[in-house]
């Protein structure tokens, strides 16, 4: 399907697909942004950082679910040949991520060896505790030898990374259903993929076990509807839909507007108990749950209906494009930083969030930039 916002500088690119990246990489940087707010290093925060640390925190939770919609509309159905497509989607994701993941790893000894307070770890490193601020050569190692099972502590963002390959190696098999599946079929693995949403829930607030799940089986009736597999089907499926102005306003803003509700105060209400565990903290911004999906769908249209004219504007957003796994690799260095400069610069707690995430997001796009325009075609090795 073709019409004008798919047109663009070779005629092939699809620009409303890098508006949508745009967004998705700007939420993910200012999400980092919020860490500072919500894992306040030393305690008893002024009240309003929580405050702004939670209403930020809730409001960007279709980051993620965005780039594996943006992916699901370029890459399904898959046309290449299956081992073709791995050597050539794992391998330029693969190197940056083992790359990026030991500098990470190595970061705190660094910082030993040239004398730095340890503090300095968790104004980057919020959310990790004291456990963050050691900088032995030991720490180094152990968070090294993570990395081929999980990620370490100082890069929790290469989360995605897992995800990503495991989307990939996937894919291929998923696309042979895709491409001969009805519109109907995929409406319905969409709504089974709606009610799996709601298993968490479930889970935390009535029994522990459902459909078939107990003590010796964690695969229940809805497992395989479950995961992010289902926001690879909606971005296939909502590329070939379109929403009016009209539909966005009547439709979209309420549906955002409800899951932005219900994630904020589910949220502050999980985190306000006693003594949350991690996942208890965690459940109502779990990006594979109802509310963050109703939250991601208006996002995705509303990057659908932009239509970018400008040529200069589709250069930046195919340059984006082309950075953005680099800027992902590295923006983390950067966001906490970023917090203390808005700090420093007193402006507005509210406003401090965002005004952190686009300078993050600045250098971050820059310092990929850079290393594209010295050693060229081989940053792909580096940054993707």
């Amino acid at each position: 399907m073709k019409n004008k916002n798919l047109q663009s500088l070779k005629g092939d690119r699809v620009v409303w697909l890098d508006v949508a990246r745009f967004f998705a990489m700007f939420m993910v940087v200012c999400c980092h942004c919020a860490d500072p707010f919500n894992f306040y290093p030393g305690g008893n925060p002024p009240a309003e950082i929580p405050l702004w640390g939670a209403l930020w925190g809730s409001f960007l939770r279709p980051c993620v679910p965005l780039f594996v919609m943006i992916t699901g509309a370029l890459m399904l159905p898959v046309k290449e040949e299956t081992s073709l497509f791995y050597k050539k989607r794992i391998t330029r994701v693969f190197f940056p991520f083992v790359i990026w993941s030991f500098i990470y790893a190595l970061f705190p000894f660094l910082t030993g060896v040239m004398g730095l307070d340890s503090s300095i770890l968790l104004d980057i490193f919020a959310y990790g505790g004291d456990e963050v601020t050691r900088q032995s050569f030991g720490a180094f190692v152990e968070y090294a030898s993570d990395i081929p099972f999980n990620f370490p502590l100082t890069a929790v963002h290469m989360w995605y990374i897992y995800l990503l390959i495991g989307l990939y190696l996937y894919l291929p098999i998923f696309s042979a259903w895709v491409e001969k599946a009805s519109e109907r079929a995929k409406l319905w693995f969409i709504v089974a993929w709606g009610v799996a949403s709601l298993l968490p829930y479930y889970c935390e607030f009535g029994n522990q076990y459902l459909w078939g799940t107990c003590s010796w089986n964690a695969y229940g009736m809805l497992y395989y509807f479950a995961g992010f597999n289902g926001y690879l089907l909606l971005g296939h499926y909502l590329r070939h839909h379109d929403w009016s102005k009209m539909q966005l306003l009547c439709y979209g803003l309420p549906m955002f507007v409800a899951g932005y509700l219900v994630t904020y105060y589910g949220f502050i209400t999980m985190r306000d108990l006693p003594n949350p565990t991690p996942e208890q903290y965690e459940l109502f911004w779990t990006y594979n749950s109802l509310n963050v999906i109703i939250m991601t769908v208006p996002c995705f249209m509303l990057a659908k209906s932009i239509n970018v004219q400008s040529l200069k504007l589709q250069s930046l957003l195919a340059n984006l494009t082309k950075c953005g796994f680099g800027v992902y690799m590295v923006h983390f260095f950067f966001t906490g930083p970023a917090v203390l400069i808005a700090r420093a610069l007193n402006i507005p707690i509210p406003a401090q969030i965002p005004f952190a995430a686009i300078l993050a997001f600045a250098v971050s796009w820059l310092l990929v930039a850079v290393i594209y325009a010295v050693i060229g075609k081989k940053a792909k090795w580096l940054v993707g």
